[in-house]
């Protein structure tokens, strides 16, 4: 038994500070240096560059698609993100209807000249209160990461603690489905990092009447509103016109070192 703790408290912890990668089929060991702790994958100067290139596209080349290659790596990445207790509260619909693309026009402005032009268009779904129960809670730590029935139910309580009492989550079912939908945003960061190091432009997007989109979706049968409901939008594809230079806060406006 107390193994079985020792292992809980080690996976909770992986859990809680959003690493859900308790189990992998992944075979790491082609880039697996035994010597070093973690593997070096990518060159600092590569990665901040990719985020200085990196911009919310204004306009898009309609002339120019993104391969089923190239988006299938960053829909990977965005599956491959991590999420509080692991339990992956989303889903990710790939729009490429164009006339579900013309109806979404009118109910989302922020994205109505991008539907148009956009290679690949992704509407991020979350999953509400109704779809993140026990149950499923269970399916997630106990068949999906393989935890056994004593770990599942530790970490059944240490959620329900963090529910009730750390983020008052089950105060009222708008707290619930806030707190899983920012799950998304981990996802929607990923996608758009991955996206720019392969050379691909992307936009984020809250420029939407939320109710209407759920409501559009869930006529289409593209998703149960007692499960899901919208929680943002994205554009990828390729720049029809170069950028104005990155501007941010200075480092020193920012960030504070307490020590």
């Amino acid at each position: 038994m107390r193994c079985v703790h020792i292992y809980v408290l080690q996976t909770f912890a992986a859990l809680f500070y959003l690493d859900d990668e308790i189990t992998c089929n992944y075979d790491l060991s082609r880039i697996q240096d035994k010597s070093l702790e973690f593997p070096m994958l990518a060159d600092k100067q590569t990665v901040l560059d990719a985020f200085h290139l990196r911009h919310a596209c204004k306009k898009y080349d309609p002339s120019k698609k993104i391969s089923r290659a190239d988006f299938d790596f960053i829909l990977e990445t965005a599956r491959l993100s991590p999420s509080s207790f692991g339990l992956e509260p989303w889903r990710f619909l790939v729009i490429q209807n164009p006339a579900l693309r013309k109806e979404l026009r009118g109910i989302a402005s922020g994205a109505a000249e991008k539907l148009d032009a956009c290679s690949h268009f992704v509407i991020l779904l979350s999953r509400k209160q109704a779809a993140l129960q026990a149950d499923y809670r269970s399916r997630m730590w106990g068949a999906v990461q393989g935890m056994p029935a004593e770990a599942v139910e530790m970490c059944e309580a240490f959620f329900q603690n963090f529910a009730e009492h750390d983020f008052r989550l089950n105060e009222s079912p708008r707290a619930f489905d806030d707190w899983a939908a920012k799950q998304t945003y981990i996802a929607l960061a990923n996608m758009m990092t991955a996206a720019t190091l392969i050379g691909i432009d992307s936009t984020p997007m809250e420029g939407f009447d939320m109710a209407a989109a759920n409501r559009l979706l869930a006529e289409k049968g593209l998703m149960n509103p007692d499960e899901f409901q919208v929680a943002v939008m994205a554009a990828f594809g390729y720049r029809a016109d170069e950028p104005r230079g990155k501007t941010r806060l200075s480092a020193e406006e920012m960030i504070e070192w307490v020590e």
